[in-house]
């Protein structure tokens, strides 16, 4: 078991509550289902926050929805969601009450921490890792929350993965192009309405290559650059640029509000 790991679990042990901070846009893909397991198999409170809300259409929201439960969906980036997590969590709390936070790198668990606590007591950092030990910050006189440094878990050190949730700098991928064309598979609805691009096609290459010579990175030939494109793409996507917009739809958002205020059980 790695440093990052063993305190992750060291935070679980003395938590009565744990957040695990997951991506919206790859719920599934950010989960550590090992320490979900760890989590439940001690009879702690668990709940799914998912961060970047924002970036995700309402539709993805209520299939999320469905799987994952409690969860609560937040933006820090837009201040949404934070006050209905903080209900949440004093919800659960019976007198003194430690708050542990996990997840993985970068997908905002030092900010969430902030938002709930109203102050900058957790460090935070857009650097992977940035978190060595733990950092505490309080919601009120009765709860305290830990932080724990983002991990990749062991045999987990996956480019695709550390690429989406901005673990990885693309410019320090082995193979970026292959990294753009799985998230294209994935995202394409995002990605061809983001760059405008016009295709009946369904090729996440023939998608790339388009994407290449709309923005002019050509190589000789004419044809388009694919790593400089692929490096441009990931880029954008870690940067948050590429998104669904549904916070920005007073109907969606509405309907969001219902869904977070709703309780459901583990």
């Amino acid at each position: 078991m790695n440093k990052n790991s063993s305190i992750a679990l060291k935070v679980i042990e003395n938590s009565d509550i744990v957040c695990e901070v997951l991506d919206s846009r790859f719920p599934e893909l950010t989960r550590i289902k090992y320490l979900e397991r760890v989590i439940k198999e001690k009879g702690k409170s668990l709940i799914y926050v998912l961060n970047k809300c924002d970036l995700i259409s309402l539709e993805q929201a209520k299939e999320i929805k469905k799987e994952l439960r409690p969860s609560v969906f937040v933006s820090v980036v837009k201040h949404y969601g934070i006050t209905i997590l903080k209900k949440r969590i004093l919800s659960l709390s019976k007198g003194k009450t430690i708050v542990g936070v996990v997840g993985y790198p970068n997908t905002g668990k030092s900010s969430i921490i902030n938002a709930l606590s109203g102050r900058k007591k957790a460090l935070v950092s857009p650097t992977s890792g940035f978190t060595k030990g733990f950092q505490y910050a309080k919601i009120n006189k009765r709860v305290m929350l830990i932080d724990s440094p983002g991990m990749v878990p062991l045999n987990k050190k996956d480019e695709f993965l550390l690429g989406i949730i901005g673990g990885l700098d693309p410019n320090k991928m082995k193979d970026p192009i292959l990294v753009a064309e799985k998230l294209i598979n994935l995202q394409q609805e995002a990605i061809i309405e983001f760059y405008d691009i016009i295709t009946e096609s369904r090729d996440c290459e023939e998608i790339l290559e388009m994407l290449g010579k709309s923005l002019n990175f050509l190589s000789s030939g004419g044809k388009a650059d694919l790593d400089r494109t692929a490096k441009k793409l990931i880029m954008d996507w870690q940067r948050g640029k590429i998104h669904l917009k549904m916070l920005d739809n007073e109907s969606n958002l509405n309907d969001l509000n219902q869904m977070n205020e709703s309780y459901e059980g583990n």
